[in-house]
């Protein structure tokens, strides 16, 4: 048997180019390139990167509520779609770098609804999109911006530099969510975060918990963005607190860091991955192996995608509808007995 892999991986601290699509795809390209130049085989970048995470109130009361829905559809107008031009460019960048990429990004859909997704972007070092995932659950005011993802894209993804997945800010603290990644062999989580001054002990608390109770490796990627950074054409400047620090770093199967945390500056954090160090910490707690009881509890996932159209077909003589989804759900439409 070959030897467990060695790598590079780098957890992208930047800020994006503020509400700006394409100029903000040109700087991850341009930090892509710079990581494999230095030779990361896997960079990470932080929540909602493209155009720029929601910072500001998004739900504002009257008066103020049409700057907010005004702010909603400029951000809707640089939100990324998935294929796309700008997906292209990431892709190409990939590639010419050799560096397997996951990219956080607002996402809409195309031709579908004005509803947008607050995503992760995968992409394989050859150029080819992997896969990409919905945040499940957007936190508190969030909801005014995404809607919720499905269990459709919550994936592992194989690759040579080990299995690679990630969530979305707060779902790292989805007990059930983690244990599905960890249970279909996760080794390499990205942890993405927006990062608010105000989160900076918790974002270290979860990552690091993450990489403890699953054995894991985890790159821990936050934004970070200053007032002078923003347009002062941005209707919303000025009702925002512009406190963004950051907080990225490299967080080891044993919950200790192996690069970082950084606050407060743009850097790209290094480290060295060796997967034997997971093996070494599975040793005395695989939560998914020998630490598992699933004779006493079991976890049930629920992988097909949401569709707003359910097909209901007649099936068989027991009077049952069948989905979409191939579920059978019952069905009688004689009035219910009083």
């Amino acid at each position: 048997m070959e030897r467990l892999p060695k790598f590079t991986a780098a957890a992208v601290q930047a800020a994006p180019i503020f509400l700006d699509r394409k100029a903000t795809v040109e700087k991850a390209c341009h930090l892509i390139k710079e990581a494999g130049k230095n030779g990361a085989a896997l960079a990470v970048f932080p929540e909602a990167y493209i155009p720029t995470f929601p910072y500001w109130p998004r739900a504002l009361p009257h008066p103020d509520r049409e700057l907010s829905l005004d702010v909603y559809a400029q951000l809707y107008e640089e939100a990324v779609e998935i294929p796309s031009p700008e997906v292209d460019q990431l892709c190409a960048a990939a590639k010419e770098a050799g560096i397997y990429v996951i990219v956080g990004m607002t996402e809409r859909e195309i031709g579908v609804s004005a509803t947008m997704f607050n995503t992760l972007l995968f992409i394989h070092k050859s150029g080819e999109v992997l896969g990409k995932h919905r945040k499940l659950v957007p936190t508190f005011e969030e909801r005014c911006i995404w809607g919720q993802g499905d269990g459709s894209d919550l994936r592992v993804y194989p690759t040579e530099v080990g299995k690679l997945s990630g969530l979305i800010c707060g779902n790292n603290l989805m007990t059930l969510v983690k244990y599905a990644l960890l249970a279909k062999g996760e080794q390499i989580h990205a942890a993405v975060w927006p990062s608010l001054g105000r989160m900076k002990n918790y974002v270290d608390l979860c990552s690091r918990n993450y990489a403890l109770e699953g054995q894991v490796f985890v790159i821990v990627s936050s934004g970070y963005i200053t007032e002078d950074m923003v347009p002062d054409t941005f209707s919303l400047k000025k009702k925002t607190h512009w406190d963004v620090a950051g907080g990225s770093g490299i967080v080891g199967p044993n919950g200790e860091y192996v690069a970082g945390l950084v606050y407060d500056r743009k850097e790209i954090i290094y480290a060295d991955i060796d997967l034997r160090d997971i093996v070494k910490n599975k040793a005395i707690h695989d939560v998914v192996g020998h630490y598992a009881r699933p004779d006493v509890v079991s976890l049930l996932l629920r992988e097909e995608p949401y569709s707003l159209i359910q097909e209901m077909k007649p099936k068989g003589k027991k009077e049952l509808l069948e989905d979409s989804n191939g579920r059978s759900l019952p069905f009688n439409n004689r009035a219910p007995n009083r």
